[in-house]
């Protein structure tokens, strides 16, 4: 009796034994099926996440790197332009169809980068003709506050031009020769050699380029960096 029973659990197990192993393979096999899913699918919201963020990105680069300009005066199409935030005030002319016949921009600095909002007003010839002859003016009874004739003593009380200016400092790009002679060091002839490289090469890229007009060494350059601009 003991030998059957024994004898028909041995033939239970060799019978079952197929079914069992592929029962195990297949439990493997959806296991490992449900694991890759898992991680396929994290991956993939991760993939997603990240696609968006660049989007975003792009988008608010897209939106930063455009300024709009106002740009007025002597200019044959004045208005408001969308332009690049790298223009500069030269490139926001040309794309206003550039200056009238009438315009004078030696008081304005081409090569200032603009900004949003930011107001450029082209003065006529006569507009800046005035404003030469006011700053000489100016420039004329400052000089003779301070030091009505040789033997008077200097008054320190007086207003000086750095004390007229916005930033206290002169712009080498638009200074005029009174201006440039307020600077240590400079006279009415290395003004006149100032203005005239900058007719001649262009305006200045920075302050160290002050250095390439003749008689200005690095004495002279030491003397004034820390009251000009460009």
């Amino acid at each position: 009796m003991n030998n059957k029973l024994g004898g028909d659990f041995i033939t239970f197990k060799y019978r079952y034994r197929k079914q069992i192993i592929i029962s195990i393979i297949v439990l493997i096999v959806l296991i490992s099926l449900g694991t890759s899913y898992f991680y396929f699918k994290e991956d993939k919201e991760e993939d997603i996440v990240i696609k968006e963020e660049k989007v975003h990105k792009k988008e608010t680069q897209e939106v930063v790197e455009k300024v709009s300009v106002d740009i007025k005066g002597e200019i044959n199409s004045p208005g408001t332009y969308t332009v690049d935030i790298n223009f500069r005030v030269i490139d926001v002319i040309d794309k206003a169809g550039g200056l009238t016949d009438n315009a004078d921009t030696s008081v304005i600095n081409l090569s200032k980068k603009v900004k949003d909002e930011m107001v450029i007003i082209i003065y006529s010839k006569e507009q800046v003709k005035n404003f030469e002859e006011t700053k000489e003016k100016e420039t004329y009874l400052q000089n003779k506050c301070i030091s009505p004739d040789e033997n008077s003593l200097n008054n320190d009380a007086c207003i000086s031009n750095s004390e007229t200016t916005v930033t206290g400092k002169v712009n080498i790009n638009t200074a005029t020769i009174s201006e440039l002679m307020t600077l240590n060091g400079i006279g009415e002839s290395r003004a006149k050699d100032i203005i005239s490289y900058r007719e001649k090469n262009g305006l200045f890229k920075s302050i160290e380029d002050i250095k390439n007009v003749s008689g200005i060494g690095e004495s002279t350059y030491a003397n004034i960096k820390e009251n000009i601009t460009v």
